[in-house]
């Protein structure tokens, strides 16, 4: 699953970018990826430029970006430096995406879902106590195309991302609706690692089908066990798919024994 299709679900402006975005977006990447490491400097703005074909104020600009999103900064008379992640704005919509043009990271995967179980649940609860009719069949309508049969990978996980942005939307808490980049990157991280086609995971339907009950009941008890359900057997997945791999993965999700450009972590597939 690639960045693209996560710019799809958050509806990103179909405008052509600049050239500044265009190169802030390679750096991005290659710093969420790690070929720029924490703390390491960049290439000056000269090289920069001759690399991507563009003038040094384009370059500047792209730095300027990647600075307010918190990956780099800049000292005057030592360069332009990759800050230490724990500056990085992770839940900002480019870092996550660019997340999922990179190598998966275990312990980001496992943070995303952590970070769906506390949201999520409560989201379920509020959706099914203040969701309208009309947002509640918009949910619906989601889990409807996920039953569909012909279909593929992108609708199927288009349908599953709506299901829960659904949700969140029907909770009645704005606040909670700047969330939604967070289980878009997870559920893209996670289908990624855990099954090459998740329409062949058949086994996660029929915990959405019990959340939508339970919202449809306006049982709100009920919502948030039934999502508290789904997350744990999501989670449950993602470990299997972790313990799977075929090669072992140091904490900060590298891979031990070297790398190349061209590793990626298989797919496994799910329960």
């Amino acid at each position: 699953m690639s960045e693209l299709l996560y710019y799809d679900l958050k509806q990103a402006p179909g405008v052509s970018p600049s050239l500044a975005t265009h190169v802030y977006r390679e750096l991005g990447r290659r710093i969420v990826g790690g070929l720029y490491r924490e703390g390491e400097l960049i290439e000056d703005e000269g090289r920069l430029g001759e690399r991507y074909g563009v003038s040094k104020s384009v370059v500047r600009e792209s730095i300027k970006l990647l600075v307010g999103k918190g990956l780099l900064e800049v000292r005057r008379g030592s360069g332009t430096r990759v800050r230490r992640r724990a500056s990085w704005h992770l839940l900002d919509d480019d870092v996550l995406a660019w997340h999922l043009s990179s190598d998966p990271r275990p312990d980001f995967l496992r943070q995303l879902t952590e970070f769906r179980r506390i949201i999520e649940p409560s989201a379920a609860a509020w959706a099914a106590s203040f969701g309208t009719e009309a947002e509640h069949a918009e949910i619906e309508a989601a889990q409807v195309k996920m039953e569909r049969g012909e279909q593929s990978i992108e609708e199927f996980v288009l349908a599953d991302a709506m299901f829960h942005r659904g949700i969140l939307r029907a909770a009645g808490n704005e606040l909670l609706l700047s969330m939604e980049g967070v289980i878009f990157s997870a559920l893209l991280s996670s289908i990624r690692l855990t099954n090459s086609d998740p329409r062949e995971n058949a086994g996660s339907i029929p915990f959405h089908r019990a959340v939508l009950n339970a919202i449809k009941q306006r049982d709100h008890e009920a919502a948030e066990a039934k999502m508290r359900a789904h997350l744990a057997d999501t989670t449950e997945r993602l470990e299997n798919a972790i313990a799977g791999m075929s090669w072992r993965l140091r904490g900060d999700g590298k891979k031990s024994g070297g790398t190349t450009g061209d590793d990626r972590i298989p797919p496994v597939r799910g329960g």
